[in-house]
């Protein structure tokens, strides 16, 4: 355990040594480099599911930039190691997601104006991203000494229905491994702009799709016949009014809900996915509950209602995502070191809940954060989406100094 007083004299003098500053100076030299990696970047389209090329082209800036066993594994993240002197120890990981919200098929042409880069994927994550290669960047050029290896990741799988399977798929196949879960010191994942939160206390998620199946038919001549739009709409109707506590904070939302092929037509299937998020577990234990059971009195009233003449009624709740939560203890080492950190810069930490890739080690006891890469952002997963450069230094430097005191061995 690391006190504050210990936390506040590590970075203070890992802040005095000569390349750290000179560290600095490429970051604040190299702007136009940083924000042209990030318009490359956000340029390669990387839908849900759809990621490679840019896991290609990130291994190919890994490459450039000297890093060692650049890669992609199995579940499609890039991956590179920066040495320490303490090679094939513990480790430090410093990740950021390379996927969009955005489907296959959207248009993608960044507008950069000075400082201020529009595009779809603009701020989450090309700013994540950038970050992590202008950390690699301005280490190289000083050449740093850390004690321990960083591993860079560019995961996949962070958005939507990714479930966080990038993530998951580095701590599984890392059990016995390179990567073994005992050997990661700590874990600060990148993700979208500013320099002052830090995401401590990870979110709990649990998402499902609801299909509700009829028999269907013609409006007019099978007209009575149960409508599985419309018993989809008494189940939500029904589940939006469970009561939900506000501490625990949650939350339910209904996110798409999709049937039907034309408009004089009985529908064959309705669906609809829910999402539902407490910093509580039990909340989602019983959220759970709820909506089987809003589902299934829905589908029983209307089959005692409505004949299916034997063609039957059915439904199905199936579990599309599981973000576990968890917590990043007050005293752990890498909170004194990130308070430090924001200390010597003259920044006010602002500890926060969100569901990020930090949900997945933060659950498993390993220590973690997850943090913004500087500048500003706004219009976040939608097409007017936009990042603004100016203050991402500030960002680099909080960055680069928490992973150097992290990496210090």
């Amino acid at each position: 355990m690391v006190t504050s007083a210990q936390a506040t004299g590590s970075i203070a003098r890992i802040a005095a040594d000569r390349r750290v500053h000179q560290a600095f100076q490429w970051m604040h030299l190299e702007e136009k480099r940083i924000l042209e990696w990030q318009t490359e970047l956000v340029s390669v389209p990387a839908p849900p599911f759809g990621e490679g090329p840019r896991a290609e082209w990130l291994c190919e800036r890994f490459r450039e930039l000297g890093l060692d066993e650049p890669h992609i594994d199995e579940a499609g993240n890039a991956v590179a190691t920066w040495r320490g002197s303490e090679a094939g120890g513990r480790c430090v990981l410093l990740s950021a997601h390379i996927d969009t919200v955005f489907p296959a098929g959207t248009p993608i042409e960044p507008a950069l104006h000075g400082s201020r880069l529009s595009a779809p994927g603009a701020c989450d994550n090309g700013a994540g991203v950038a970050a992590m290669l202008a950390i690699a960047g301005a280490m190289r050029h000083a050449q740093v000494q850390t004690g321990c290896d960083i591993v860079l990741i560019g995961n996949v799988g962070e958005e939507g229905e990714g479930d966080l399977r990038g993530m998951r798929h580095i701590y599984r196949s890392g059990a016995e491994g390179a990567m073994a879960r005992e050997k990661i010191a700590a874990h600060v994942v990148l993700d979208g702009a500013g320099h002052e939160a830090a995401v401590t206390h990870a979110l709990g998620s649990q998402r499902f799709l609801v299909t509700i199946t009829g028999p269907g038919g013609h409006s007019w001549t099978d007209a009575g016949r149960p409508n599985p739009i419309v018993i989809l709409s008494r189940a939500i109707q029904r589940f939006s009014e469970v009561a939900l506590p506000d501490v625990p904070r949650t939350t339910v939302n209904v996110g798409t809900i999709e049937g039907g092929t034309a408009v004089n037509a009985i529908p064959e299937r309705a669906t609809a996915r829910f999402d539902l998020r407490s910093t509580d577990p039990e909340q989602l234990i019983r959220l759970e509950v709820e909506l089987h059971r809003a589902v299934e009195d829905a589908v029983i009233a209307a089959g005692s209602r409505q004949p299916t003449d034997g063609k039957g009624l059915g439904f199905a709740i199936e579990k599309i995502g599981d973000r576990p939560a968890g917590q990043l203890a007050a005293d752990a080492q890498l909170m004194e070191l990130l308070r430090a950190v924001d200390r010597h810069l003259a920044i006010r930490t602002e500890q926060r809940v969100a569901s990020t890739d930090a949900n997945i080690p933060l659950s498993l006891g390993v220590p973690a954060v997850s943090i913004g890469g500087g500048g500003q952002g706004g219009g976040i997963h939608t097409y007017a989406e936009w990042y603004d450069g100016r203050g991402r230094e500030l960002g680099l430097r909080r960055l680069l100094l928490l992973v150097m005191a992290l990496a210090a061995g």
